[in-house]
């Protein structure tokens, strides 16, 4: 079993007991969450495509840890005019483990 969900814009692949690593949600650790934005359903040769999500699937989740990724260096110049701008970025990450998921209408 396994479902096709989009979080943050991004699309994900998950089963249960599986955990992923996704762009921060906004939700604290211990945290439970339901992603409702399921695109693709299969399970044992049955499956479930979405237009573009499923109605009623959901697949449920627990926050089980925080973080911040590697850090990125910026460098944006224009030549001979003087113009030199540097920036770093860290993106902050959220540990999503799965816990279930809850198919539509198959």
């Amino acid at each position: 079993m396994y479902a096709v969900v989009e979080i943050g814009g991004k699309q994900y692949k998950v089963s249960p007991a599986q955990s992923i690593k996704v762009e921060d949600i906004g939700k604290e650790q211990g945290e439970v969450v339901e992603l409702d934005r399921v695109l693709f359903y299969a399970d044992e040769g049955k499956y479930e495509v979405g237009r573009p999500y499923i109605n009623g699937a959901k697949v449920i989740a627990q926050v089980s840890g925080k973080g911040k990724g590697k850090k990125i260096h910026i460098f944006k110049y224009k030549p001979k005019k003087g113009y030199r701008r540097r920036m770093g970025h860290r993106q902050l990450y959220a540990q999503l483990l799965i816990k279930e998921i809850i198919p539509g209408k198959i």
